[in-house]
């Protein structure tokens, strides 16, 4: 019990107890998206194209994939840097389902990284970042080798567009059918949905505080607009009726004087 709560005060005291993420990993997280989709996009459409314009869509391919790279590497290391993590936005089953397709996710990225420069360099080709040609440091592998390496870099390709686009679906389902502020948490100037306008109900947070052993926290600070419906009312009628009564002394004292 002691280690959790040294735990947690040192969250709190590195700032990772915020719970909305900061400008600059948004700016992230929607790079990555955006960078995703277009590699995606030109991966599936060079084959349509003719040969000067397949070549070139190749090379953007392979400079936006570099550009790729180095956000991810920035993710992982802001969001290993105390003072940038956020709460859970979720809990039990569900917020383990999340950090496991995030995990996912981060692990394919990195995955289709390293395959795509091995693919280009297996195949005795140069990595190319906008026209900045980077030679391969290796021998080229077999034929066959470098097949399995072209089919792997597909595969994955297309596994991170379906988790990804999962994860969008369960983003938009937490927004607009469970209205929670999920997506909220990593939408730039939007207002929050639930929290800013209304306040949580006291009976709710006791209960799960209580169960955590911190009764006396909810106690101390549950604002006066989180206390139950009821209470509220009888404290309103309990108000009316001391009026009502000072309003009678007040005409009795009246006619006495009269």
């Amino acid at each position: 019990m002691k280690a959790r709560l040294t735990a947690e005060a040192t969250r709190v005291a590195a700032d990772d107890n915020r719970v909305r993420y900061d400008g600059f990993a948004m700016a992230l997280h929607w790079a990555t998206m955006l960078l995703v989709v277009l590699q995606f996009a030109l991966a599936e459409l060079w084959g349509f194209a003719s040969r000067p314009t397949r070549h070139g869509m190749i090379v953007a391919h392979m400079s936006f994939g570099i550009l790729l790279t180095l956000v991810l590497l920035a993710r992982i290391c802001w969001r290993l840097t105390p003072g940038h993590r956020v709460q859970d936005a979720t809990t039990g089953l569900v917020e383990l389902a999340s950090k496991a397709v995030h995990y996912l996710l981060y692990f394919l990225l990195a995955a289709q990284a390293v395959l795509g420069f091995v693919l280009r360099w297996s195949g005795n080709e140069a990595m190319s970042l906008f026209g900045l040609l980077i030679p391969p440091p290796f021998a080229p592998f077999s034929k066959s080798a470098h097949h399995l390496v072209g089919e792997a870099h597909n595969w994955t390709g297309w596994a991170i567009i379906v988790l990804a686009a999962a994860h969008a679906a369960a983003a938009l389902f937490h927004h607009y059918v469970l209205r929670d502020d999920v997506l909220w948490r990593m939408l730039p100037g939007i207002r929050r949905r639930h929290a800013d306008t209304r306040a949580p109900d006291a009976r709710v947070a006791s209960k799960e505080a209580g169960s955590r052993g911190e009764w006396w926290s909810v106690a101390a600070s549950a604002p006066r607009s989180a206390l139950p419906s009821r209470r509220r009312a009888a404290g309103q009628r309990s108000g009316l009726t001391r009026r009502l009564l000072d309003d009678e002394h007040l005409d009795g004292d009246q006619q006495e004087q009269g």
